[in-house]
């Protein structure tokens, strides 16, 4: 008999849809179950424990329901399950699969995050085939580690690594790894290898308070963007998003409002730290790139954003100097690294 700990917390696969809205439902969560005993020949061999100490629409959520979704995970003892699986919604699924790749980067059980792209009375719905993937992955793998299973439209089921896994594509619901190097494929029952993971284990455990800085802000770099609109009030540091060749606007050809680096020394005045990510770390790189490093930029090399975001709010959240944040920063506790 496998032990199993299912944690709802909302999202569209604990939804349903009334009168062309969907919200969550106070009985739809313990459906996914229903189903997949149901749909699973085995389910005998397998005992669920629940819980639900969240029940939002993923858009919804803020880092303080992690930190309620953390303690209700560790009050729930985990290390008695061979396995944990949490219900999600898919619009901060990746941010989210960050947050507890981090925070959990010790386990010594299989934790997964498991979402749907419609609610699950619908027949286009994704929701139980990534839970049984899932429970499979608990039953026959076994693995340390925190992982998302995912069925893009038309193709098979990604298992990703949680802190791989980036936002869903524009105007789609489905979800990619980092680079689109998924983790394992899930066919027939079966896993497959597609990309073996960089690291096998954590270089060492960091212990880590479920504290999220609420003092990090994040900026998205578009044509026409102007610094001067951003009050700097309360802000301990930016992390600045970057076009996919790892670069932002460095010129003062169309004025000093719209420059990154008059920005950064804007910042510097008010001693705050600015991060820059994603960024692929080569022998080469753009001038821009460079004029921003030469500023003082501290780049996050070879990290998706949302990795990075989520990464920063607990190294403000937990330490206090600024070599330990970057020492934090710069170890590879979950997989993070490209």
């Amino acid at each position: 008999m496998k032990n199993i700990l299912v944690v709802f917390t909302g999202g569209t696969i604990g939804s349903i849809a009334t009168d062309g809205t969907i919200n969550t439902s106070d009985t739809t969560s313990f459906k996914l179950i229903r189903l997949f005993q149901q749909h699973y020949e085995s389910h005998r061999q397998i005992h669920f424990d629940t819980l639900q100490p969240l029940q939002i629409l993923s858009e919804n959520l803020a880092p303080g329901a992690w930190k309620t979704l953390i303690a209700a995970i560790e009050a729930a003892r985990p290390a008695q399950y061979d396995g944990i699986i949490i219900t999600h919604g898919t619009d901060t699924l990746a941010y989210t699969a960050c947050a507890l790749s981090f925070y959990f980067h010790a386990a010594k059980i299989p934790m997964l995050l498991v979402s749907s792209d419609y609610p699950l009375d619908n027949p286009k719905a994704n929701g139980l085939e990534n839970f049984i993937c899932a429970v499979e992955f608990i039953l026959q793998l076994n693995q340390a580690g925190f992982f998302v299973p995912y069925r893009n439209h038309r193709q098979t089921t990604q298992l990703h690594q949680g802190t791989r896994l980036t936002c869903s594509l524009q105007l789609s619901g489905d979800f990619f790894s980092v680079q689109g190097k998924s983790y394992l494929q899930f066919e027939n029952r079966q896993f497959s290898l597609l990309n073996p993971p960089t690291q096998q284990t954590p270089a060492r455990c960091i212990p880590l308070k479920a504290d999220f800085s609420d003092r990090i802000l994040m900026v998205k770099p578009y044509p026409g963007l102007d610094y001067t609109r951003f009050n700097l009030n309360n802000v301990d540091a930016v992390l600045h998003d970057l076009y996919h060749s790892g670069t932002a606007c460095t010129s003062l050809q169309w004025g000093e409002n719209y420059s990154l680096v008059e920005f950064m020394k804007r910042c510097e005045k008010q001693d705050i730290t600015v991060y820059l990510a994603p960024a692929i770390k080569s022998a080469d790189a753009y001038q821009s790139t460079q004029t921003l490093i030469e500023q003082g930029a501290k780049t996050i090399w070879n990290m998706s954003i949302e990795a990075a975001y989520v990464k920063l709010l607990l190294a403000y959240g937990n330490f206090g100097d600024q070599q330990e944040i970057m020492d934090f920063m710069g170890a590879d506790i979950a997989g993070e690294h490209l």
